[in-house]
């Protein structure tokens, strides 16, 4: 049974949508926070990048047979501690980034030596508001700690101006800023959801270059059942490249003109060409809370070189992004 803040809200929505409650065979998806609860969440972001400079030669391994050129992998620990709970509206909620690890690595096995700016998220807390349907109101303390990280990826200024090294601070976004968005993009969400419905939405694509990308998404309420912790609902996703962002996410650098250094700072003139993957994330109805999703994509693209030089080269991007609730979660005190 959902607890009195979960049951007030499942109520309000009710009410605003006309109706007393989902029809029997639909469930009804809303965010629930316990007050003192810290929900404790381990992210992961890992992509694995294939450069193709021309077309493959007799004998040589297909880009599926070949080890990757470059690889980019992130693992942090968020915990998220609810300090206003609001039955009929956004709670806010103190976000603290516990624990950050990137590796980054070349074909030949050497760990690049840069220490990467989303390293400094490290210790850091913000707050943000989100409403019983999983929508986040208010970025600002989010935002805030995305551009300080971002200012720390530049390279102090010289004679040939400002130079940026790799992060993967888009990665962190990917994670932070669509927390909940399998169930925020419901439509219409006091009617519920029955099992095989659909609804669409848009995410961040996190690249190793510097673009705003996003992915088109569909979700599926696949399969609902009873666990030993409560009912469970299971949502999958397909995605598709975003051929325009209509949804508006920060690119958390200062303005004007940079360089980026590394190996996709010297390609030039990206072009996403088609990107395909799928999903799944566990919810649990009865808590309001997610127990893990795994997304994962495959993208292709192509890029030129500098100098005007009339090479195109095909860069193939593995991706999956991971989230898992930890089970050590303690109340505070």
């Amino acid at each position: 049974m959902k607890k009195v803040s979960v049951i007030s809200a499942v109520v309000l929505l009710s009410v605003l949508a006309g109706c007393n409650t989902a029809s029997r065979n639909k469930e009804l998806l809303t965010v629930d926070f316990q007050q003192g609860k810290v929900l404790r969440y381990e992210f992961a972001s890992s992509r694995s990048i294939h450069v193709e400079w021309g077309p493959l030669s007799k004998g040589q391994k297909s880009i599926k047979e070949r080890a990757p050129e470059y690889t980019e992998w992130m693992q942090i620990v968020m915990a998220y501690k609810p300090i206003e709970i609001n039955p009929y509206g956004p709670s806010v909620i103190e976000a603290t980034c516990e624990k950050v690890f990137v590796n980054r690595t070349k074909q030949t096995g050497r760990v690049s030596s840069k220490t990467d700016a989303v390293t400094t998220l490290e210790g850091k807390t913000f707050r943000f508001t989100v409403g019983p349907t999983g929508e986040i109101v208010d970025y600002a303390g989010l935002e805030k700690v995305l551009r300080e990280a971002g200012e720390k990826s530049f390279r102090p200024r010289g004679n040939t101006g400002s130079i940026k090294d790799p992060d993967m601070l888009g990665d962190f976004i990917a994670t932070q800023w669509f927390l909940w968005d399998a169930i925020s993009s419901i439509k219409n969400p006091a009617k519920g959801v029955s099992v095989g419905q659909n609804w669409e939405s848009q995410m961040s694509l996190p690249l190793p270059m510097l673009m705003q990308a996003a992915r088109n998404v569909k979700y599926t309420l696949s399969e609902v059942r009873q666990t030993n912790n409560g009912k469970e609902a299971v949502i999958k996703s397909d995605y598709s490249l975003a051929k325009e962002t209509w949804r508006d996410w920060l690119l958390p650098y200062p303005d004007g003109i940079f360089q980026m250094s590394g190996p996709f700072g010297f390609f030039r003139n990206y072009k996403l060409l088609e990107l395909q993957g799928q999903g799944e994330e566990l919810f649990n109805i009865d808590t309001g809370c997610i127990k893990k999703y795994d997304q994962q994509y495959n993208l292709k693209a192509e890029a030129g070189m500098p100098m005007g030089l009339d090479v195109t080269s095909q860069l193939y991007i593995k991706q999956d992004i991971r989230m898992t609730l930890l089970e050590d979660n303690k109340p505070t005190k």
